[in-house]
């Protein structure tokens, strides 16, 4: 699990779920497994640099249940990486295109590695609607540490995302990610794309993590089979 207490000082709590840098869009993959590699880095002006790579394995239960199971590291100032704990997400889609707007519910468990620093859990609604050729995506997260010696406190996280096709296997938007009591905000540009079984999006994002100004790269790639 991201949250590592040692690095409290240098990225908010909130910060480190993986949720608050990329965005859950749930579909149909039944009978479909994927390889699922994530990175994420956020620079402070005048602090250390943070950044985590994660490796998953996803598969498509069924045509509405998607089930994940990640390992997570992280690293300070390119140096001194640690595997911080496993992460196992299930999304369900609610509806499947017979409403204009489509709804799933996404949760999400973290484990540390080490077991005094708890777990955490993550739920809430996905909501997704197409405009002609533009998706348009929103998502509200509530968001709780459990049994690591701090008091918490419940957090709200909010998603979203607009997302334009341009070319065939192509497309580019925005996207946009935020903590409420972590007082945290960020927003900036994103390409997505599809090249065979495989399937990327990247996002540069600008904004606040707890009040301090953060520039903040992301990167995803799916290799599906």
């Amino acid at each position: 699990m991201k949250r590592l207490l040692a690095l409290a000082g240098w990225l908010p709590l909130a910060a480190f779920a993986e949720t608050g840098y990329y965005l859950v869009s749930v579909y149909d993959v039944e009978g479909q497994a994927s390889i699922d590699y994530k990175y994420w880095n956020a620079h402070y002006k005048n602090s250390r640099n943070v950044a985590s790579p994660e490796i998953g394995v996803g598969y498509g239960v069924n045509s509405r249940w998607y089930t994940e199971l990640t390992a997570q590291w992280i690293q300070v100032d390119g140096r001194r990486t640690r595997h911080t704990g496993l992460e196992w997400q299930n999304d369900f889609l609610l509806t499947q295109g017979q409403f204009d707007v489509d709804v799933a519910l996404h949760t999400l468990v973290e484990r540390a590695r080490r077991r005094e620093r708890g777990y955490f859990l993550e739920v809430g609604p996905v909501l997704q609607t197409y405009v002609w050729r533009t998706q348009l995506n929103l998502n509200l997260f509530l968001q709780r540490e459990f049994d690591n010696g701090l008091r918490n406190e419940t957090e709200l996280a909010y998603q979203w995302q607009v997302r334009q096709r341009w070319l065939p296997g192509l497309a580019f938007g925005a996207q946009g990610f935020g903590e409420r009591r972590a007082h945290s905000r960020r927003a900036g540009p994103a390409l997505f794309g599809e090249a065979g079984r495989f399937k990327y999006e990247a996002a540069y994002l600008f904004g606040r993590n707890s009040g301090r100004t953060a520039n903040s790269f992301t990167l995803r790639v799916q290799y599906f089979f």
